[in-house]
Parts: structure tokens; C-alpha cells; sequence
């Protein structure tokens, strides 16, 4: 999407609002039922079976939510959750609901515990967004966590939405970093 800063930025906004009016017509309970296949397709995408340690996000209510799949896989694999600190994500390793603590930002909860400085270990990296389009790109909420931690990650990024969260084309500016996959619905069984 080629335009101003300024243009791009409107964009943003407006995508933002309807996704919200879009994510408000659903109970948590019914984001938990769609959710649910997605998350099988997530399963089935061979990066994932490959990982050993992925990091994944623990959701918040208007994300596709995650709490249980991040439960589930923590007993086969090295699961990794960002946190929140000032302007950056720290990585802790998840070790369980019960080490978790409320975030400075947001009301997330985060793990405790030291850093996860191995980020060369990181195999998957599964990220939450606003929204998200055909060529792979992500439009965050706009305070540019995510882009600035992917940066310095080698790992398979793969994003993970709603249906209703894939456009056509999300306004994207050169800070926004892609996607390598976008799960966002069920995958047909390959033959």
C-alpha cells in the first residue's frame, strides 16, 4: 500500500475500529468454540510439529484465545510468552498458570522468572494481530511490540486470527514486519 505516513496511519485506524465492531459481536465463550479449529490447524502446520520451543502469547479477551493451547503444548514443548516492559518484549519461559503474574501493561499475564536470553532456540513464533492479509502481512495495535521484537528473530513467524481479521490488504508501512503464515482457518488434510 503506497501513500503518507499520515494516510497509512488513518488507514490503520479505521481497519482497527471495524475489527473491533467485528470482535464485539462474539461472547468469549464463542471466540473459544472458533477458535477451536484454528487451533487444530495450528497443530498441523509443520513448523509447529517440528518446534521444540515456540513462542507463543498468552491472549488477551479480544484475541483469538490461547490460554488452553498454551497449557496443552507447555507439557511437550518449550513454550515461551512475551512480556511486556516499557517499549519491549522480554521473553520468560511459561512454567505454568500458577507462576503467571499480572503484566505492567495491558492486565496480561506474564510469566516470572529470568529472561529467556536463547532466542537462537526460538523454532516458531506464533503472533497475535489485529489484522492480516493474503501476502502476509500483520497490522498490530499500533504500539509496535511485536515488529521491534521479530526483528531480531530468525524464527518462522506465523499469525494466528479470526477469519474475519484477513483482508484483502492491510495498510503496511516499512516498520511492519510479515508474517511467513497466516493460520486463520481450518486447513484441508493434504492427500
Amino acid at each position: 500500500m503506497n501513500g503518507s505516513k499520515q494516510t497509512i496511519d488513518e488507514e490503520k485506524k479505521r481497519v482497527r475500529k471495524e475489527i473491533k465492531v467485528l470482535k464485539s459481536k462474539y461472547t468469549l465463550e464463542e471466540k473459544k468454540v472458533l477458535s477451536l479449529p484454528i487451533l487444530k490447524s495450528l497443530e498441523q502446520v509443520p513448523e509447529f510439529i517440528r518446534a521444540k520451543t515456540v513462542m507463543l502469547y498468552w491472549s488477551m479477551e479480544d484475541e483469538l484465545p490461547t490460554h488452553d493451547f498454551v497449557c496443552k503444548w507447555a507439557h511437550e514443548k518449550q513454550i515461551i510468552l512475551p512480556c511486556v516492559k516499557g517499549e519491549t518484549l522480554d521473553l520468560r519461559v511459561f512454567e505454568g498458570v500458577d507462576l503467571l503474574v499480572e503484566g505492567e501493561n495491558y492486565g496480561i499475564l506474564e510469566p516470572v522468572g529470568p529472561v529467556f536470553m536463547k532466542e537462537d532456540e526460538i523454532d516458531l513464533i506464533v503472533v497475535p494481530g489485529i489484522a492480516f492479509d493474503r501476502e502476509n502481512n500483520r497490522m498490530g495495535r499500533g504500539k509496535a511490540y511485536y515488529d521491534r521484537l521479530l526483528k531480531s528473530l530468525s524464527a518462522y513467524k506465523l499469525g494466528l486470527c479470526f477469519d474475519f481479521q484477513m483482508l484483502e490488504q492491510v495498510p503496511v508501512d516499512e516498520h511492519d514486519i510479515k508474517m511467513d503464515e497466516i493460520v486463520f482457518q481450518i486447513k484441508k488434510p493434504v492427500n
